[in-house]
């Protein structure tokens, strides 16, 4: 990669990471090729991005973009995007797929550098569209027990018209 490449590199990659809300850090060693785009396929679905960068040129980067405390030593493979929840479930769900080859080693998320662990508590949130979900369903209650009532009256009352008529006949 010539210089002019990596300055290219290095502006596209910060204005990524400025628009995302999070980044996780990943020790991806001893991943095949076919594994990482299994991770990056699983990713896009979610709009996130996947990227193996050279520390020097993500740190430039992360610097650039406002992330001055997230270290990055040793083989690294960084994934972002603006969905929180969804990036903590994308990687710890391929984390625990890929067992002992891909590590979680922290992350950033809403401007402050987190451990495994807070990455590990957000992958057990409701996604975007579970959450929106459950709100329909605490909004739409009243309305469908309402339709049960209504819809439970008629038989109700004809019921109680028949217990009328019987007893009219039996005396």
């Amino acid at each position: 990669m010539t210089k002019s490449e990596k300055i290219e590199f290095v502006q596209n990659l910060t204005s990524e990471f400025e628009s995302a809300n999070g980044i996780v850090v990943c020790d991806y060693k001893g991943l095949s090729v076919p594994q990482i785009e299994q991770l990056r396929n699983s990713a896009r679905e979610s709009n996130l991005k996947v990227k193996v960068v050279r520390n020097t040129l993500a740190n430039i980067a992360l610097k650039n973009a406002g992330i001055q405390d997230l270290n990055l030593e040793n083989t690294n493979l960084l994934v972002w995007g603006e969905d929180i929840v969804a990036l903590a479930k994308t990687t710890t769900a391929y984390a625990k797929e890929a067992t002992n080859k891909f590590v979680i080693k922290g992350g950033y998320f809403e401007n402050e550098v987190v451990d495994v662990s807070k990455v590990e508590a957000y992958s057990k949130l409701a996604s975007k569209e579970e959450f929106i979900g459950m709100l329909l369903s605490v909004w739409t209650a009243p309305a469908r027990n309402m339709a049960y009532v209504l819809n439970a009256v008629p038989s109700g009352f004809v019921t109680v018209l028949e217990n009328i008529k019987e007893k009219k006949e039996s005396a």
